[in-house]
């Protein structure tokens, strides 16, 4: 990151606006962090829509999940991979049979190189 005095500046101000979804949103600031041209009628849109996820963010701090205990994934699998097994394969006349170029063995293609 280049300048770490930004990145806590955004990070309170996103703590403080997550406490209080009513509270003034900058616009401009997260517009220019994003690197995000806005019109106004943009930015009107974005502020409403970013006040809205604030809001239900600050919902969700509400909930009391000490005794939810952490999970990775829901559904308990462990190890969902089949065990490796060696069979026969197609011999390699059989893989070249309807190949439409051969050369010792392998198949032939035509090269492609672009130009510049």
């Amino acid at each position: 990151m280049k300048n770490p005095k930004s990145a806590f500046r955004l990070e309170t101000r996103s703590k403080r606006a997550i406490r209080n979804p009513k509270s003034v949103i900058d616009i401009d600031y997260v517009a220019k962090l994003a690197n995000l041209p806005l019109t106004s009628s943009e930015k009107k849109t974005f502020e409403k829509q970013l006040k809205d996820v604030l809001g239900y963010v600050s919902k969700l701090q509400k909930v009391d999940t000490r005794k939810v205990e952490p999970i990775g994934h829901i559904t308990g699998l462990v190890n969902v991979l089949r065990e490796d097994k060696t069979r026969p394969s197609i011999s390699q006349q059989e893989a070249l049979a309807n190949a439409p170029k051969t050369h010792n063995g392998f198949f032939e293609v035509d090269a492609i190189f672009e130009e510049e």
